[in-house]
């Protein structure tokens, strides 16, 4: 053929409707089979890693292969052999439950492949996602004028929003600008703050309390203390609900110091911040609405595919200033408030059609499901922590290092009262247990330090987790404590 030739053939890549079909055909099983079998698939499988990577040519190369063969091995070989982030047994970090209805949104909108990110390439599309940014305004009670974007996740959204205040606040010199967190703010705020430009030396980390809440009062003469020697506080982060121990900082407090000192208040709420929908949630996270911007994720509380994160901000304009940037070959701004062009307003300029997959799902459900779903898991977790202080133990005791504030708990087991552990001894037998819990595959926790010891956390936030399998949590937790406590009373007798 040749590039003159009127009558090309079609061309491989260029797939049929009917030949997408077949595909489909071909996928479709697997995925059935897989949510079918989601509640007795082990909740994690890594230790083959080598056997699988043997199994299968991985490198990409001219030879063409069926499309049956390379599903076959994902399904069957590749997709096992990972911490199954979907399992209602997976408890670990922040699980993130991957909803299945936003799956099909996904597909809609890769296979349609339309562009959201200029307004007038696609007006009805862009207002879809629009339309999800207002109603998270919305949740908080916030003006009009208010919006934000959509992102990959909680630490590019955090990053965003360090932006949008440094240049709100400091403009274009900035290297005396602080940054404060409390000393349980997730890592990526130390991460935004370095990519933002702020020295590491200007990243203050506030103590906390017993609870591991940021201490208001060590903020504000933090704050205070920067300003007399020069330096220019502009960016306050509360937690509004912490990876570590799910801690909720006194937000109206905060709040208060950030108004009195004249700093941007930003909520980090990426894991906690849709449990607002709920009553309890809201109690909790009392002050939240007050902030100048709020990171969210709905890959964790809403229980969408990973990959979809959150920013809002109380004003709009903060993330035009930040971002807009003319080129001629681009359209015209759109000026319309209900008209957002979301390249001018964020750091991306080709992204894909993230809000489907959050639309398409409340559409189909309702925002009462997710409500419901919340409140489930504020009982769950209510219930384990419950459950777990009543274990009666000999010799040692279960001491609940992170009494639950929203869907997370952490605890450890100590020596009793009148036979204190060494510490060394006290962190190797926590690693045990947490190894012998894992071993059984039905739960998968993880381990994390709090004021520098080693805790076992519980993390209720799958839309599959129920009671059947927080019971099945307790027995195994309450009996491999048991086997370890009888196992050490034994050696030492």
């Amino acid at each position: 053929m040749t590039h003159s030739d009127p009558n090309p053939p079609r061309q491989k890549l260029e797939v049929s409707g009917e030949s997408f079909a077949e595909m489909l055909k071909t996928i479709l099983p697997h995925l059935s089979t897989h949510l079918d079998s989601l509640p007795e698939q082990p909740t994690w499988s890594t230790e083959n890693f080598q056997e699988v990577l043997s199994s299968f040519d991985l490198s990409v190369g001219e030879r063409e292969q069926s499309l049956e063969e390379i599903v076959s091995f994902l399904f069957q070989s590749a997709i096992p052999c990972t911490f199954n982030t979907a399992s209602p047994g997976y408890l670990a970090y922040i699980p993130g439950g991957g909803l299945p209805q936003s799956g099909i949104a996904d597909l809609i909108s890769t296979v349609t492949n339309r562009y959201v990110g200029v307004w007038a390439a696609a007006p009805v599309l862009a207002n879809i996602e629009q339309e999800v940014i207002r109603w998270f305004c919305d949740l908080f009670g916030w003006p009009r004028n208010s919006g934000g974007i959509l992102t990959s996740g909680g630490s590019l959204a955090n990053w965003t929003a360090l932006v949008a205040a440094r240049i709100a606040r400091l403009g274009e010199e900035f290297l005396d600008g602080v940054v404060y967190c409390s000393d349980q703010a997730h890592h990526c705020i130390a991460k935004a703050a370095r990519l933002c430009g702020i020295q590491s030396a200007h990243l203050r980390r506030i103590p906390t309390d017993h609870r591991f809440r940021m201490d208001p009062l060590e903020l504000e003469r933090a704050i205070r203390r920067d300003r007399e020697c020069g330096r220019r506080p502009f960016f306050v982060v509360a937690n509004g609900g912490s990876t570590n121990s799910g801690a909720v900082d006194p937000l109206p407090e905060i709040r208060r110091v950030c108004s009195e000192q004249e700093v941007w208040f930003h909520v980090d709420a990426a894991y906690g911040g849709f449990f607002f929908l709920t009553e309890r949630g809201k109690e909790v996270l009392s002050g939240m609405e007050t902030a100048d911007s709020i990171v969210i994720d709905p890959h964790k509380g809403m229980f969408l595919p990973y990959g979809t994160g959150a920013l809002l901000v109380r004003d709009s304009q903060w993330l035009a200033d930040a971002f807009r940037v003319d080129a001629d070959y681009l359209p015209d701004s759109q000026d319309e408030v209900d008209k957002t062009d979301f390249h001018e307003i964020s750091p991306e300029l080709s992204r894909d059609f993230r809000g489907l997959r959050i639309w398409l799902p409340l559409k189909i459900h309702g925002v009462r499901a997710f409500r419901e779903q919340l409140d489930e898991k504020l009982d769950l977790t209510h219930w384990i922590h419950q459950q777990l202080k009543g274990i009666p133990l000999e010799g040692c005791k279960l001491e609940m290092v992170a009494e639950p504030q929203l869907s997370l708990l952490a605890f450890r087991i100590v020596g009793a009262d009148d036979e204190a552990w060494e510490e060394a001894r006290e962190e190797a037998l926590n690693r045990e247990l947490l190894s012998r819990i894992n071993a059984h595959r039905r739960i998968y926790l993880t381990s994390t330090r709090l004021k520098g010891k080693f805790v076992i956390r519980i993390c209720v936030l799958s839309f599959r987790t129920h009671l059947d399998r927080m019971r099945e949590c307790l027995e195994i937790v309450s009996s491999e404590i048991r086997s370890l406590v009888s196992r050490r009373a034994e050696s030492k007798g």
